[in-house]
């Protein structure tokens, strides 16, 4: 547990620091004032004749684990956008011009509760609800990515909030739904992957960042660049479009560093669980409370399984005890 803990703590310190030296790069906002992500994701379609037809030998290789490095996104949303200032309890001011009315008060309210608290009281990730797209970018968690001709897989450590990226394909929605992360497609230009992204569930930026609503839709630019320090970084350019939350389509920039670090500790990405071993919750005040030892509905994440009964049905198999006759002792475990 303390190799997983102190691996998560510095992979943000360290994915810094791999890219010190080495500016983020400005944001390309769309040639044109696009009024919707399919307009500007047919353009780039267009401008790159149908896009280019990779092969498994071809096909750019993004291997390895990476980390998330800098990004501007906060700068789209707050006069201070650096991150210091975003996520610090401060009065920061709130870009005008940016979000609708509806979304920019909402936001300012939210702001408004970090100075009044410290923080932002409750974050929904804290019921086990999945960050979703625009979050899903920042998150500061190990990632994948993984490039075949038809298809490219995203992997976020972080609750195992995957993307696929179907390359050739047109939008489906056949369950008529929006979920966490969209339905992405794709086509490459070269060496860069152009995804569109729609079918999204209403989430957020980030906690202490604005809102988005159902109608958030995403045009995204991938790609992997060599650094003058020699390392790799993949950077991505997102417009982001919400007709609900944004007056227009904003653009920023997210950067993601390869980590051999990581790969040389031996760390791998896991099944993340979360729902049957979270014990914190919203209270009527709507603050961050905790569910202890003892108190109803507690869930004891090394405890047993409902056969506990049976010899190996312990959450934690490393510091089982058995009794003399080689089943579990369950005091205090079930």
């Amino acid at each position: 547990m303390a190799f997983g803990v102190g691996l998560l703590l510095a992979t943000s310190a360290v994915s810094i620091a791999v890219a010190q030296g080495v500016p983020i790069p400005a944001a390309t906002p769309p040639i044109n004032a696009f009024t919707t992500s399919e307009q500007h994701y047919q353009y780039l379609l267009d401008a790159a004749h149908g896009g280019t037809k990779h092969t498994y030998e071809s096909v750019p290789k993004w291997e390895g684990q990476w980390s998330p490095g800098g990004n501007n996104m906060f700068s789209l949303f707050l006069v201070d956008g650096t991150m210091a200032a975003a996520m610090a309890p401060v009065d920061a001011v709130v870009k005008e011009g940016v979000l609708t009315p509806a979304y920019e008060e909402a936001y300012k309210a939210r702001r408004a509760e970090m100075v009044e608290f410290g923080e932002q009281p409750y974050d929904r990730l804290t019921h086990c609800e999945y960050p979703g797209l625009a979050r899903w970018f920042w998150e500061p968690y190990t990632r994948e990515f993984v490039n075949t001709p038809d298809q490219s897989w995203f992997l976020n450590d972080f609750m195992n909030e995957s993307r696929r990226i179907y390359i050739g394909a047109e939008h489906m929605n056949p369950y008529g739904t929006h979920s966490s992360t969209g339905d992405s497609i794709g086509f490459w230009n070269g060496n860069k992957l152009i995804v569109n992204t729609k079918y999204v569930l209403p989430a957020d930026y980030l906690r202490g960042a604005p809102l988005t609503s159902n109608k958030l839709e995403t045009v995204e630019i991938w790609e992997m660049k060599t650094l003058d320090n020699g390392m790799n970084r993949i950077e991505v350019n997102v417009t982001f479009y919400d007709e609900h939350a944004l007056l227009k389509p904003v653009t920023t920039i997210y950067t993601y560093n390869r980590r051999p670090d990581l790969e040389n500790a031996g760390a791998r990405i896991r099944n993340w669980e979360c729902e049957t071993t979270s014990n914190s919750y919203e209270d009527a005040d709507g603050n961050t409370n905790y569910l202890l030892p003892g108190d109803p509905g507690y869930k004891d994440a090394r405890g047993y399984t409902a056969f506990p009964e049976l010899p190996g049905q312990s959450r934690d198999p490393n510091n089982e005890a058995l009794g003399a006759d080689g089943m579990p002792e369950l005091e205090g475990g079930q």
